[in-house]
């Protein structure tokens, strides 16, 4: 190892000739050092860059497929329970927001003047039967009576052509001759009695038949009203808005209360640009204001054909005035893949997120 110091060094270094610069060990190593920390601290950074690069390409390509809207709400077709008959309420079984099955009884009226009216209706009708099971008897008796009317007119009729015979032979008085021509006019008449009292007879069936008939109509009509005394839920639901009470008169058409059946869906009010990729049939993650920590599932029923302005009570008229462009909002039926477990009404507002194709 060279002990000479750096002047000893230059001393010996020859006339014109550039000296090396001499670096310390420690100086070396220093170097090295940030040298390897520079290139691990460019490593990091790109391997950083490229993470947040893909990161931003992924959000970009999940975020781009998906289209949200908070002007969408719980929706159902409810029914206005009222009645078809009037009379008084005698029976109300339900409460207020109480769920019930399809079948279930919501009001009974007053039935004893229905009743009254379904039995008379049963009477006639028996009446009317009892009616035509004699007029057919008649009607028999009288074809019977025509054939016997008959068969007496062929033989006054023999017994006429007999009698002139013998008369032209002389071997009867014209006098007796004379009786059987009379037989035989009387036999004639009869004849014609009998057949008419046999068609008039059997006139008087149609007649029958048809009374029988509006009788049935009369019968089928009190039946019906007998069984409106009794009103039933159309299908399972839940009760709202409940106004009958034992003791008040329902009136025909009266409302006696509000009915939410369990089928509920959504509708989405998406603005028309979002809807350029939304299919029935794209999945819907559904988020509900009442429960934000549930997560529902659902997909894309159907779009309506139209905005919602267009079938609004007073649609707006753009061929007058200063038209102002506005983007529309056009209605989307969302439904639930499950039903919901948790209680839903019209008008609760929701949050769906629709993932496109």
């Amino acid at each position: 190892m060279d002990q000479r110091t750096d002047s000893e060094r230059r001393q010996d270094a020859k006339p014109g000739e550039r000296k090396p610069a001499i670096v310390p060990p420690r100086r070396q190593q220093a170097w090295a050092d940030w040298l390897t920390r520079r290139r691990r601290a460019v490593l990091i950074v790109t391997a950083l860059v490229i993470a947040v690069t893909a990161a931003i390409v992924v959000w970009w390509i999940n975020t781009s497929g998906y289209e949200y809207t908070d002007d969408a709400f719980i929706d159902a077709r409810t029914v206005s329970i009222s009645s078809q008959i009037g009379g008084a309420i005698v029976d109300v079984p339900v409460t207020d927001n109480q769920m019930v099955e399809a079948g279930a009884v919501l009001v009974r009226i007053d039935d004893r003047d229905y009743q009254a009216q379904l039995d008379q209706a049963k009477a006639n009708v028996a009446n009317i039967d009892a009616q035509i099971a004699a007029q057919k008897a008649r009607i028999e008796q009288a074809e019977k009576q025509a054939v016997e009317s008959q068969a007496n007119l062929t033989f006054a009729q023999q017994q006429e052509e007999r009698y002139t015979s013998l008369v032209q032979k002389g071997a009867v008085t014209q006098e007796q001759a004379q009786q059987y021509v009379s037989g035989l006019r009387q036999a004639q008449a009869n004849y014609s009695a009998a057949q008419a009292n046999a068609v008039a007879t059997g006139k008087q069936l149609p007649v029958l038949q048809a009374q029988k008939e509006q009788a049935a109509a009369q019968l089928e009509l009190a039946e019906a009203n007998q069984s409106r005394t009794t009103v039933t839920a159309p299908e399972a639901g839940r009760v709202t808005r409940l106004t009958a009470a034992k003791g008040n008169y329902a009136a025909v058409g009266q409302t006696m209360m509000m009915f939410v059946p369990r089928n509920v869906w959504i509708t989405a009010n998406f603005k028309e640009t979002q809807l350029r990729a939304v299919r029935p049939g794209d999945p819907v993650d559904i988020e509900i204001d009442a429960f934000p920590k549930k997560k529902f599932k659902g997909h894309v029923d159907s779009i309506q054909a139209g905005s919602g302005t267009a079938f609004s009570l007073l649609p707006a008229e753009n061929a007058t005035g200063n038209y102002v462009k506005i983007v529309q909002r056009v209605p989307v039926k969302i439904v639930f893949d499950r039903p919901p477990d948790v209680l839903l009404g019209p008008g609760m507002s929701v949050v769906p997120t629709v993932r496109t194709k």
